[in-house]
């Protein structure tokens, strides 16, 4: 590394941390403090691109491919970097946040690659920044182990050569590091926070081991946006000393403005790019929010109606395969986001074979890999993608050059033919108000009725009773969906957890709360862009 200068970070409101010295070293603050000064104000600019081309979107009511990009579409010549051997067959990856027990038994998995979480997954406390920084610094170094405090149950790593390859995912743009300021009080993003303290401990360590840091980039809106993470990238190689193309980045195409610009996000990352994922649920919640004004054309039905087989998202995911691998890039599928019950072996068998379809069908497509919520999913998911794969590591070799999608297919919303139900809004509203609490918690990742929620799945669910208001939508019953419907439910909910739960335990919680934000970011006429922004002025920790 070179040598450090002072850096003038400050850290703001937090309670000091068991052993955050060995990840808050001054040597990792300078090379944060480096990052910050260079690239958020480039990050500030393309924050208020987003809202220019939000408001567009919003007169126009339509989004086409870009015309000054075109070049870069026409051009068959170029290719992103070829895969390196730890990152080339990735048929199976698992998602989760970074505590210490999570850490040890999704790299135990079975899975090719675990996506260490810092974003959906993860509720951004000062503990969950940093702790899950340190384990997986102790993760690469052996030294991590977990005794759980209530079954005394004990864990450990298996052999190097069975673990999972590790994919860490930073926050997003538009998320700050409020415990992290400068010598002005400017808040660092937490992009930079995660992507920097991890590059920093683990860059060279990870290349001993014969791997590399790997990133998953989130919410990306656009290819200057993955400009901007390539600068990054550059700039941290040249810091570290260690060759340019060691970091490695696939991007989650799970905004809709980023699904008109896939080959210029690979253009823009190619010595460092590995791949592209779909994202489901994030992606409608995108196609929500930007076209909130769209009338009905672009009301989407209950959530869980809108299946990776809609028109639509075929359009997206198919897009997404073909703009892979003619590019020589990894295509990664969704989530499988099923619990598997204890009680229940009914529920199991019809939920996995869901699953087994679900990945059969990915694989059927042409993705090299896809993704699961819970160990128990892996060998689905592993045996959908060796019927098709067998030995081979990927299938990037199979171009699909049948796909021919058009800008208009991407955003043809009214060809799906379900539509909103009143069982529909009283489970946005559920999740909306379970997932809350618990992230007020300071849990990320969070089991309910059978389905592992976070972040993105509350964002869809706030985004529907939002846009079923806004566009005066009428359910099954006959109701119209209005502001006083929302709320009824929403107090009916909360009547339902505080008998499902007991007087002490209701008290115990953050229901109220979770409650009034839900409602808060549902009902506001002014539409917040991200759940977390008001849910991250709340959070304790």
């Amino acid at each position: 590394m070179s040598a450090p200068a002072p850096h003038p970070l400050a850290i703001v409101d937090a309670e000091p941390l068991p052993r955050q010295e060995e990840v808050l070293t001054e040597a990792a603050l300078a090379f944060v403090t480096e990052l910050h000064r260079r690239f958020t104000p480039r990050r500030d600019e393309l924050l208020a691109r987003r809202a220019e081309r939000r408001a567009e979107i919003a007169r126009t009511s339509t989004l086409d491919f870009l015309p000054e990009t075109s070049a870069v579409r026409a051009d068959d010549s170029w290719r992103v970097a070829p895969a390196p051997e730890a990152l080339n067959d990735r048929r199976v990856e698992i998602t989760g946040p970074t505590d210490r027990k999570m850490t040890i038994n999704a790299l135990n998995s079975g899975a090719k690659v675990w996506l260490a979480d810092f974003e959906d997954a993860s509720a951004p406390t000062w503990e969950n920044v940093i702790l899950g920084q340190l384990n997986l610094i102790n993760a690469y170094t052996r030294t991590i182990d977990f005794t759980d405090p209530v079954s005394g149950k004990s864990y450990a790593l298996r052999p190097d050569g069975e673990l999972a390859t590790v994919v860490t995912r930073p926050r997003g743009w538009h998320l700050n590091e409020r415990h992290l300021t400068d010598a002005d009080g400017t808040q660092v993003p937490g992009a930079l926070v995660d992507f920097g303290l991890y590059f920093f401990h683990n860059a060279q360590r990870l290349l001993d081991l014969g791997k590399g840091p790997y990133f998953y980039l989130p919410k990306t809106e656009s290819h200057l946006e993955a400009r901007l993470w390539n600068d990054v990238f550059v700039f941290a190689q040249d810091y570290a000393g260690i060759p340019q193309g060691t970091v490695r980045a696939t991007v989650l195409i799970e905004t809709i403005t980023a699904a008109y610009e896939m080959e210029e996000i690979l253009y823009e990352l190619r010595d460092h790019a590995s791949g592209l994922n779909a994202g489901r649920w994030d992606y409608l919640f995108s196609i929500v929010k930007n076209f909130r004004d769209g009338g009905e054309k672009f009301v989407l039905p209950d959530r869980n109606a809108v299946t990776m087989t809609a028109p639509f998202m075929r359009a997206y995911t198919e897009l997404l395969v073909h703009t892979c691998h003619k590019r020589g890039a990894h295509a990664i599928g969704g989530m499988a986001a099923f619990i598997p019950s204890r009680r229940d072996p009914e529920v199991n068998k019809i939920a996995f074979e869901k699953v087994r379809a679900d990945k059969d069908r990915e694989a059927n497509d042409g993705f090299d890999g896809s993704w699961v919520a819970h160990p128990d999913l892996v060998p689905i998911a592993l045996e959908s993608f060796d019927r098709v794969l067998g030995d081979r590591p990927n299938q990037k070799d199979r171009l699909r050059e049948d796909v021919d999608v058009s800008a208009a297919d991407l955003i043809a919303i009214d060809s799906l033919e379900a539509t909103p139900t009143y069982a529909g809004l009283v489970n946005a509203v559920q999740v909306g108000i379970r997932y809350i609490e618990a992230w007020l918690r300071g849990l990320g990742a969070v089991a309910i009725f059978n389905l592992m929620e976070d972040a993105a799945t509350a964002e869809i669910s706030r985004s529907q009773i939002w846009q079923w208001i806004n566009a005066g939508v009428v359910l099954d019953t006959g109701e119209l969906v209005t502001a006083e419907l929302a709320r009824r439910v929403a107090a009916e909910e909360l009547s339902n957890i505080r008998g499902e739960l007991g007087e002490e335990n209701f008290a115990a919680g953050h229901w109220q709360q979770a409650h009034d934000l839900l409602l808060t970011v549902a009902l506001d006429e002014d539409y917040a862009d991200f759940l977390t922004l008001p849910a991250y002025e709340q959070l304790k920790g």
